[in-house]
């Protein structure tokens, strides 16, 4: 059965759609391999991003061997980067600016200056075919990235060759792809800056930690989501709005003093309930809200430290006044506890000790992983939704894929 032209003109119209709906870099990619592949009825491929003159994988995705894991689990592999020159197929696309288009990757001339490497294919058990691999470039020209992928397949489900038809389509899918590429690392860019400046204040809130935070965050939403029933198209956009929001959970320790953010010393009672606040100025930074994304980020910023046993802070606090809209029998703040605490603030509190506990800081030594895993246990329905806990093993593959992906 062959796609009619107006089929094709729809499915394109649909996956413009889809790409310039999302507004993080992280999500975006992951999108649009897998528009990519839909456009070409491809079974697998990777997309690449430029960064310091070398190509770095971002996103891996194969059905075939996607099949063959347990329902959930996503796929891992292996995060690397190559360099931009002739030798591999990627590196030769993304030096040349051209498309390649390879009917059988096992049987490439050896005149040719690049060349296949079927270890993966060995390590996998996969059998790579056709390959097609194209260039992801700017008004002016230059490479961004690029979009590699793998086994077109026939109706019947025969692998067969990419045919000049999937060229078109996926060119100009490109083309609509690094637009939104472009504008969705505009965004990232002015997340980071925000953080950058709380990062001036507090070393420890820096890129890759928040960076790691908000990716682990999602990808506990995603599994929670799955669990709860919810439809993949408002998953998917709940994430999208989510990832950022997650990134900004410690906003708010711009509004905290130098004396005590920077001090190297365990803090004295009165200094501790003063870094607390933190929670209420990063929310009140959002309290004009303008958008979805405005109240997630408030939820984040006031709850990521609430404990599921009702221990943590800062408990019902208004965040325009810092006054408690909830109080105890001594007047102050009722604490949150249980599923009172928003999902986003239990989840990122998962994330964001995962992290602590995993990491180098100046005053601490990064936790051996049987220990960090065993604390995160052990902490569950007291520090940590028990529900979230499961959700958090069940993804740890994934966790640690993005742990490789930012580095400190």
């Amino acid at each position: 059965m062959t796609v009619s032209d107006s089929d094709k003109l729809k499915l394109l119209i649909d996956l413009d759609a889809d790409i310039n709906k999302i507004q993080d870099v992280d999500i975006l990619l992951e999108e649009i391999l897998h528009g990519a592949r839909q456009a070409a009825s491809a079974d697998a491929g990777s997309i690449y991003l430029v960064e310091d003159g070398r190509l770095h994988i971002r996103y891996s995705q194969n059905e075939t061997l996607q099949r063959r894991l347990p329902e959930g689990q996503k796929l891992a592999y292996s995060i690397f980067s190559i360099p931009i020159n002739n030798q591999t197929i990627a590196g030769y696309v993304a030096s040349s600016g051209e498309l390649l288009n390879i009917p059988d990757a096992y049987s490439l001339s050896p005149d040719l200056p690049f060349h296949f490497d079927p270890k993966y294919d060995v390590m996998t058990e996969y059998r790579t075919v056709s390959m097609l691999t194209l260039p992801l470039k700017v008004n002016t020209g230059k490479v961004i990235g690029v979009i590699q992928i793998i086994n077109a397949k026939a109706p019947d489900g025969l692998i067969r060759a990419f045919s000049p038809d999937d060229e078109l389509l996926v060119l100009h899918y490109a083309g609509s792809a690094t637009m939104a590429l472009q504008r969705a690392q505009l965004t990232r860019t002015i997340i980071l800056r925000m953080i950058k400046m709380a990062e001036f204040r507090d070393p420890k809130e820096t890129g890759p930690h928040v960076n790691r935070v908000a990716g682990y965050a999602t990808e506990l939403y995603r599994r929670w989501a799955v669990k709860k029933g919810q439809p993949s198209e408002s998953i998917n956009r709940t994430a999208d709005i989510f990832k950022m929001a997650a990134m900004l959970h410690d906003v708010g320790k711009v509004g905290i003093s130098d004396l005590i953010l920077k001090k190297p010393a365990k803090f004295t009672p009165e200094e501790y309930q003063i870094m607390q606040t933190h929670t209420v100025l990063g929310a009140s930074l959002f309290l004009d809200r303008q958008s979805e994304f405005d109240a997630m980020a408030a939820e984040v910023a006031m709850t990521h430290h609430e404990n599921w046993d009702g221990t943590g802070y800062p408990g019902w606090v208004d965040p325009l006044t810092g006054e408690p809209t909830k109080m105890d029998e001594e007047g102050k703040p009722l604490k949150r506890k249980g599923e009172e605490i928003p999902i986003w603030g239990r989840i990122v509190a998962v994330a964001d000790v995962y992290d602590a506990l995993s990491c180098r800081r100046v005053y601490k030594e990064a936790w051996d992983e049987k220990d960090v895993l065993e604390e995160m246990r052990k902490m569950s329905a007291i520090k940590f939704d028990p529900e979230l806990i499961e959700v958090f093993f069940e993804a740890l593959p994934a966790i640690k894929q993005i742990t490789q992906r930012y580095p400190d």
